[in-house]
């Protein structure tokens, strides 16, 4: 039953965020229109500016629900997970220095596949909840391991087969009473004073691991303290080099794009956007309306960017139509969630890319051009 809720309430939030990240696509892609004709000079310049940056605010707050719902934003790689740990540990240690921070970490812990900023987020989120159960200081202690498949097993309810890796946080603090204990994962759920907090901290935690195949579970006592045991499946791959670096020149190009969106707001200001490169663009609300449009217009459309969820015909069956009248045409798509198991299958089945709203200029400008270029590069 608990179960059950907890996906019920997931379900309820990643619509509720998938909804705001649409109204938030119009909004920053009409703030981001009105700034190119600025200059810095301009009196509205920082005042827009200031507009772009609380979207970009909302959009990280809508990440938080997707994270509980297990649809926020998912770029895995293989990390060296106590680098990881220890990174985040030392970002906290500087945030609260009455806070003794202790790690011990195996020296040969398996390699994961993950979210390095996803991690992030659970980590600094178990951390800063340990640091509020211990206002007037204490202890926080770190430790990562290699765990079976049957240590697993004895801690949660019929884990996937394999080995984990285990992130281990306790911390010294005052511990938790049953009430809490039964409803620590659930969205809204805080128990911090009103203004405090969103009570998305720990679902968007409990929605991360499990989007990583992991699990998590705690033990507290009151007077005691609280433990969380993370564990992540084992990977054998290898490591690659994490990088943070990303490109910020906005990209333009030449070409034909048709835009596929059933809101028409969104619609209209991401077709101004892709215009603003430099690009020809053909608009159609819903997949129904699309095909419609492509069956005239095939031989001069270089890119569909596609919308994933319309009510019409959704992304993939429009998908599916598209390829069956040209196999070799370029599509990228796109949604206010991550990629679910059809965008990825998609994906493997060689669809060109995807793009989570609400994105940016420079993202977007990259994903087209990278697309675009790929396709001369193969002729």
């Amino acid at each position: 039953m608990h179960a059950q809720k907890m996906e019920a309430l997931g379900t309820l939030a990643g619509g509720i965020a998938h909804d705001f990240n649409n109204l938030l696509m119009a909004i920053q892609g009409n703030v981001t229109l009105a700034l190119l004709g600025l200059g810095p000079s301009h009196p509205q310049f920082k005042t827009l500016q200031s507009v772009e940056n609380l979207t970009k605010s909302g959009a990280k707050l809508t990440g938080r629900l997707l994270g509980y719902a297990r649809k926020g934003k998912y770029e895995a790689r293989v990390l060296e997970l106590n680098q990881l740990v220890r990174n985040t540990s030392e970002t906290f240690a500087g945030m609260r220095k009455d806070v003794r921070v202790q790690r011990e970490f195996s020296g040969d812990l398996f390699p994961a596949e993950v979210d390095q900023g996803q991690m992030e987020q659970v980590l600094l989120n178990l951390f800063i909840n340990a640091g509020d159960a211990m206002p007037d200081g204490g202890s926080l202690f770190l430790r990562t391991a290699n765990v079976t498949y049957e240590a697993v097993k004895r801690r949660v309810y019929a884990p996937k087969p394999g080995n984990y890796v285990l992130i281990e946080v306790t911390d010294t603090g005052k511990g938790m009473d049953e009430a809490t204990k039964s409803r620590i994962f659930e969205p809204f759920f805080t128990t911090k004073e009103i203004g405090k907090g969103t009570g998305l901290g720990l679902a968007s935690v409990f929605g991360i691991i499990k989007a990583h195949g992991g699990y998590i579970d705690f033990e507290s006592a009151l007077g005691r303290g609280t433990t969380f045991s993370i564990f992540l499946p084992a990977t054998e791959k290898q490591f690659v080099r994490a990088s943070d670096e990303r490109k910020r020149n906005i990209r333009e190009g030449n070409g034909t794009i048709l835009m596929v969106d059933d809101e028409e707001r969104v619609l209209c200001v991401c077709g101004d956007l892709v215009r603003s490169l430099g690009y020809k663009v053909l608009e159609a609300r819903g997949g129904r309306e699309a095909l419609d449009l492509y069956k005239g217009s095939k031989e001069e459309v270089d890119l569909v960017i596609l919308d994933m969820v319309m009510p019409d015909m959704n992304g993939r069956e429009t998908y599916e139509h598209m390829k069956r009248i040209n196999p070799g045409q370029k599509i990228l798509l796109c949604s206010g969630y991550s990629p679910d198991s059809h965008v990825k299958e998609m994906l493997d089945r060689g669809c060109d890319g995807f793009i989570q709203k609400p994105y940016d200029l420079t993202e977007l400008s990259g994903k087209i051009r990278r697309i675009l270029n790929a396709a001369v590069t193969s002729q």
